[in-house]
């Protein structure tokens, strides 16, 4: 174990959108497990829990705002709009690698075990830089989650994406893997696929996932499918590969017809073919068009990558350090 890590700061990146029903219960709860394990030793006193307000259209951020005028454990990150999970993820991972020595990503729902902190953390004072969470089970999903996440990690796989299945966005990262993705700026998040490319010493804590506190599940089939989108084209180049595959079985197919109408002519047989050329005609059509969408996204990718726009604005900041006991809260507007 390298006693250097024994603790050391750890902040909880909480991304948040629309949260204001469990908002409060999940900040009691982060706040004594902190507590708790501040007083093992296991980390620093001067751990905190930082929200991100990913543009939330209910009082989400009035929630924030409060707790961290009330205690000093809290603090937050309020974007000019939603900007989504993943970018929620990547800015608070951001503004809190400036003070913490690690940091861990959890939900805000709490259904990810919050009691697993001391694995993940234990990992990381053995030397771990990222730390994954991988659930045990999918029990408390419905059926078309579940078939759902599976089909995504056996296609995610299928394509060559390195992506560590039944693992969310449950992790730790250590502040020299935080500096290594800062590195990476990429519009297009998939940090599910993105992490692992940076080869830093790595670990699997398994957890069970409980049921959800109070609400309503904020991730939507459209958020999952953007998701699964993203992370496709972000990390493999397959599907291109696959249409060239398909482009040229399709011209065998082609090739073989032709021969197959000029002995038809040579025969006599020379009579049109309804069934023939109406099949002929679908399977190239759908293949036409199915191969253009595909293309299309990866320029569509291009052209977002190009333009370099900011991957999210932060509207605000709320910051207020223990052991000063400042009662001014430092609000700062600033781009990423």
């Amino acid at each position: 174990m390298k006693s250097s890590r024994v603790g050391d700061i750890l902040y909880l990146v909480v991304p948040c959108y629309n949260e204001e029903e469990v908002l409060e219960h999940t900040a009691e709860v982060m706040k004594n497990k902190l507590e708790r394990m501040a007083a093992q030793g296991k980390i620093s006193i001067k751990s905190k829990v930082f929200f991100v307000n990913d543009g939330s259209s209910d009082k989400t951020w009035k929630i924030i705002s409060d707790l961290c005028r009330c205690d000093s454990i809290f603090s937050g990150l309020c974007f000019s709009r939603n900007y989504g999970h993943q970018s929620a993820i990547l800015a608070g991972m951001m503004a809190a690698r400036e003070h913490a020595d690690m940091v861990v990503t959890i939900d805000a729902d709490l259904q990810q075990d919050i009691e697993a902190l001391d694995k993940f953390v234990k990992c990381y004072q053995e030397g771990c830089e990222i730390v994954y969470g991988v659930r045990n089970d999918r029990d408390t999903d419905g059926l078309f989650k579940k078939l759902s996440a599976n089909m995504f990690y056996k296609f995610m796989h299928l394509l060559g994406c390195n992506v560590m299945s039944n693992h969310a966005d449950y992790r730790l990262l250590s502040k020299r893997a935080l500096d290594a993705l800062a590195e990476y700026r990429e519009v297009n998040l998939f940090l599910r696929g993105l992490i692992p490319t940076m080869g830093f010493q790595s670990d699997v804590v398994y957890f069970d996932v409980k049921k959800r506190e109070a609400g309503q599940s904020k991730y939507t089939l459209r958020k999952m499918m953007t998701l699964a989108t993203n992370g496709i084209t972000s990390m493999s180049t397959r599907p291109i590969q696959i249409i060239t595959v398909l482009g040229f079985l399709v011209s065998l197919f082609s090739f073989a017809m032709i021969i197959y109408c000029i002995v038809d002519w040579f025969s006599g047989r020379n009579v049109p073919g309804y069934t023939t050329s109406l099949v002929v005609s679908l399977l190239m059509g759908g293949l036409t068009i199915f191969s253009l969408g595909i293309v299309g996204e990866y320029i569509g990718k291009i052209y977002l990558e190009t333009k370099a726009r900011p991957r999210y604005i932060i509207e605000s900041i709320i910051w207020k350090e223990a052991e000063t006991n400042e009662q001014e809260e430092k609000e700062e507007v600033d781009t990423e």
